[in-house]
């Protein structure tokens, strides 16, 4: 029996992301601040977004960061009657595809989101819509941790930690010094590091230094990958596509990804279309 991990592009460990709601002006100033250090953030827009189309264009979009679903009028899935929630999601996804000429499939719940429920909802029946609606992956709230684990349900994706976090440094420097391939056996799997928050919040507390000194300890590691949520969603499950032979020595990649791996201390790279042989360890 064989250890197989997933690796990120360019055999890296670990990957960071960020994720932030609403659209207000702010995030013109955060996602410029975030682009010097090479950082990717997924920006969760409603119908009504406080900036520009040509302001998201340039600032969002062109700089390689990701827009995202938050509901055509930022109201929590968990407390909508279902039909109320598909219409939110539906709008805000209509909304955001026709005017930014582009398929969004990614999410963040607004408000309360999924954390508390009412009026008829679940989450089987929120998680189910999504998928229906075309949402592959929505990240929830309310649990911060130092586990910086793939999530194992795409729909109730728990982000690392807010920005506020009293203990944030302090995970980013455990993240940080990670030896993932060095590593006993079991404890070789991927780390993902996963910031979110809001760009106001920075204004308000008047502390924009804090997203400066949380960019600059964690940007710039070689064993990195800096990705998007939607680039992470996509790359995870074109891992989880490779077929196996029943023996383990021959992997397929159906997909158009390149894809990284690493089994047993070895790491291997499967192009789009191609069968590898795996030597025995």
């Amino acid at each position: 029996m064989r250890y197989f991990f997933l690796r990120f592009p360019g055999g890296k460990t670990k990957a960071v992301t960020l994720s932030y709601d609403d659209g207000c002006r702010d995030d013109i100033r955060m996602a410029d601040t975030i682009s010097k250090y090479g950082l990717k953030c997924t920006f969760n827009l409603t119908a009504n977004p406080a900036m520009t189309k040509e302001e998201i264009q340039e600032h969002i979009l062109d700089k390689g960061h990701e827009i995202a679903v938050h509901g055509a009028q930022h109201r929590a899935e968990g407390l909508q009657r279902p039909a109320a929630g598909i219409k939110d999601v539906l709008d805000c996804r209509l909304y955001l595809e026709k005017t930014f000429d582009r398929i969004i499939r990614g999410m963040a719940y607004p408000d309360s989101g999924i954390t508390r429920f009412g009026n008829g909802t679940s989450y089987e029946t929120v998680k189910q819509y999504l998928s229906d609606l075309g949402i592959v992956y929505s990240r929830t709230l309310a649990g911060d941790n130092n586990k910086f684990e793939l999530p194992t349900d795409w729909h109730a994706w728990m982000p690392t930690a807010h920005h506020k976090n009293p203990q944030i440094m302090e995970y980013i420097k455990e993240f940080v010094e990670l030896d993932i391939d060095g590593s006993y056996g079991a404890r070789r799997y991927p780390r993902l590091f996963y910031i979110w928050g809001h760009s106001f919040e920075f204004e308000r507390d008047e502390n924009w230094e804090l997203l400066d000194e949380i960019a600059e300890a964690i940007s710039g590691k070689e064993d990195t990958w800096y990705a998007t949520n939607m680039e992470i969603y996509a790359y995870v499950e074109a891992y989880h596509a490779l077929v196996f032979s029943a023996d383990e020595t021959k992997i397929y990649n159906p997909t158009l990804h390149a894809v990284w791996l690493n089994i047993d201390g070895v790491t291997y790279t499967v192009k789009p279309g191609e069968t590898i042989i795996v030597t025995e360890g």
